[in-house]
């Protein structure tokens, strides 16, 4: 690396996390492609392709008669491709409008296919050239600025080649260009346009690992494991919404090495394109409504991963906020496994499967058992950590989920959990809540030595998420009914609602920062746990509100929901602003955007009693509006839901029951 490209590399490290909002992000996981909205990899910040973690391209050029063309419009045309647009003007053309079009369709697996079409009314010669360059760097290193010098380029049959210590990359382009130039990483060819005529060159990037046969462009299941859902309502973005959601997940599935029948969903493009335990877990759960399969690889997925003496599941520490330490997302996942298991179980996860994984759901009952504080709460991180309100959510849902699961399958200890989810209600409901003149709030944690942290942010909505409960009922949470109310008022109100959705961090709190990942901005995930828990404790025109303004936000960022955006106060002359660190697309918030339309309906069936309870909102914030493709008990499920909030089932499994 020469001095320039030093102080280069340099300077980009100091300027942090990369900006990624104006960004077109291409994903098949484990396949990603990143480029401006021009379509041209310069190889700077993220432009590239990359394979298996490293940028196997990272600059691809294109330039006509020397000159770049003209970019009109890049856009994702789905998940794992986009289309860019472009113009040119014929040299020594004096007329006013451009007399060729440029159009690049690439695809996240690995392929550019450009094509020039001459629109002019003479026959066109003009020569194309295609700059390449690869460094072979990983992900995490060009993030930070410090991804290293390009690799050397030979010429190879077809186009170009490098070597590094990742292993070796080829570029082959068909047709095979008229000259190459191993020096300069240039691919050229002599276009012969006549009038109306296309020329199409395709480009194709294989990373050969070292000591590995070549192998092809890697990339995700083309099976997605749940069904086709599908909304019809008057508001058309909402359709668009749930296609572009479940193409993102789609664009986000990755397969198990060893599994090939155990998919599950990677975090998001461009920083988590791989397993994040708790997002995974999450992304499931949310999709049952959809079917079990992804479910039961997800969880199995994360049953390897355990620790077979202490069922823990690992996971990385994340930020908290300006007012508590990190929190580790392993414990997250591990409380999240019990109930995404149990409630698989109330969806129609087939008994083989359940019971498959009910060892790890045990173990992950006695990693809960053995990390609880004398006081009963669940410490994160453990041990020594804060006991935050949320995580107590989670715990006490896994308390009540677990004695579910030993009973159902004749296991012993379920009623110590339900002792136990009884004596930690009995106590939250003490410790946590703090009275005021305006009726109270829950803290958001307790530190270890007692005090509340009394700042509230959206994490507070998961107190209202306490499980699919027998007979599609809702099971008792950590608040009563009078704090519950309460909570539903202060998530209504505009401290936390921004108009676009719940912020992580009150308005109204020291350290509020509309950009903060979890002081202030607008996370969809936990948003989308506020509007089904809303709707199923009867808060409906609450639910309604929140559910509102994040398809409103949607309709701005083209129905592809970020992971997260600017908490800033919605107003006439607004738009949501983009967080410029965003991961889009977003595992937690793609499911989140299914889990929100599906609250419509309020779906919660109890398979094993052959139940189901559709209770919709009543105030039918849509109006009337069909779902179809959903899945209970294996089999498919629509619903009806009428202007005044009544349901009729249209489709459903044979002898299942709706129930009240």
């Amino acid at each position: 690396m020469g001095p320039h490209q030093a102080n280069r590399s340099s300077s980009r490290a100091d300027r942090g996390p990369q900006a990624v909002h104006d960004a077109v992000i291409c994903v098949a996981a484990p396949s990603l492609a990143v480029s401006g909205r021009d379509g041209q990899l310069r190889g700077d910040g993220l432009d590239g392709f990359y394979q298996a973690g490293r940028r196997v391209l990272a600059r691809c050029e294109l330039r006509l008669a020397g000159a770049a063309p003209v970019p009109v419009q890049g856009l994702p045309v789905s998940a794992g491709e986009a289309r860019f647009t472009a113009v040119a003007r014929v040299p020594g053309d004096t007329a006013p409008d451009p007399g060729l079009t440029v159009e690049r369709l690439r695809s996240a697996g690995g392929t550019e296919r450009i094509t020039v079409h001459n629109t002019g009314p003479r026959e066109v010669r003009i020569p194309c050239e295609v700059s390449l360059a690869c460094d072979l760097a990983e992900l995490p290193a060009i993030a930070a600025g410090t991804s290293g010098p390009e690799l050397p380029a030979s010429v190879s049959d077809g186009g170009l080649l490098w070597a590094g210590e990742g292993g070796r990359v080829r570029v082959v382009a068909v047709p095979g260009p008229d000259s190459a130039m191993a020096s300069a990483g240039l691919l050229s060819w002599d276009l012969v346009l006549p009038p109306g005529a296309s020329r199409t060159i395709e480009l194709r990037v294989v990373l050969e690992p070292a000591g590995a046969q070549p192998a092809g462009p890697a990339s995700g299941p083309t099976t997605a494991p749940w069904s086709a859902a599908r909304i019809d309502c008057e508001d058309g973005g909402a359709a668009s919404l749930l296609r572009t959601a479940l193409d993102d997940l789609r664009g986000l599935l990755l397969r198990e090495p060893g599994h090939p029948l155990d998919a599950h969903v990677a975090a998001g493009a461009p920083w988590r394109l791989g397993l994040a335990p708790a997002d995974a877990a999450w992304a499931a759960r949310m999709l049952l409504p959809l079917g079990t399969r992804l479910a039961a690889g997800t969880l199995r997925t994360l049953a390897r991963r355990q620790d077979p003496e202490t069922g823990r599941v690992p996971g990385p520490l994340r930020h908290a906020g300006p007012h508590l330490p990190p929190t580790c997302s392993g414990v997250e996942a591990g409380l999240l496994f019990v109930t995404v298991l149990a409630e698989a179980r109330r969806w129609g996860i087939y008994d083989r499967d359940a019971e498959q994984l009910l060892p790890a759901a045990e173990r992950s009952l006695r990693w809960l058992r053995s990390s609880l504080t004398p006081a009963g709460y669940m410490p994160d991180p453990v041990p020594g950590g804060p006991v935050r309100c949320d995580v107590q959510a989670h715990a006490h849902r896994a308390m009540l989920h677990g004695a579910d699961l030993l009973d159902a399958y004749g296991r012993p200890g379920a009623e110590e959990w339900r002792e136990r989810a009884e004596a930690l209600r009995r106590r939250f409901r003490d410790d946590f809540w703090l009275d005021d003149r305006a009726g109270g709030r829950p803290a958001a944690a307790l530190t270890p030595d007692g005090r509340p942290v009394p700042h509230l942010g959206s994490a507070a909505a998961h107190l209202l998420d306490t499980g699919l409960a027998a007979g599609g009922g809702v099971a008792p949470g950590l608040l009563d009914k009078v704090q519950t109310e309460q909570l539903a008022r202060l998530l209504a109100a505009p401290e936390l609602d921004s108009g676009w959705g719940l912020r992580t961090l009150s308005a109204a709190a020291p350290g509020h920062n509309p950009f903060g990942h979890r002081g202030g901005a607008v996370r969809v995930h936990d948003t989308a746990v506020a509007v089904a828990g809303l709707a199923a404790h009867g808060y409906e025109r609450e639910a309604a509100a929140l559910l509102r303004g994040v398809l409103d936000a949607a309709a701005v960022f083209g129905h592809r929901l970020p992971e997260m955006y600017a908490g800033e106060q919605r107003a006439p002359d607004r738009v949501p602003a983009p967080h410029p660190t965003a991961s889009r697309p977003a595992a937690v918030a793609a499911a989140g955007a299914v889990q929100l339309l599906i609250t419509l309906a309020g779906i919660r069936p109890d398979v094993p009693e052959r139940i189901v309870v559709v209770r919709p909102l009543g105030c039918a914030p849509l109006g009337e509006l069909r779902l179809t493709g959903l899945a209970v008990a294996g089999e498919p499920f629509a619903v009806r839901v009428g202007r005044l909030g009544t349901a009729v089932v249209e489709e459903a499994a044979a002898g299942l029951q709706l129930g009240s």
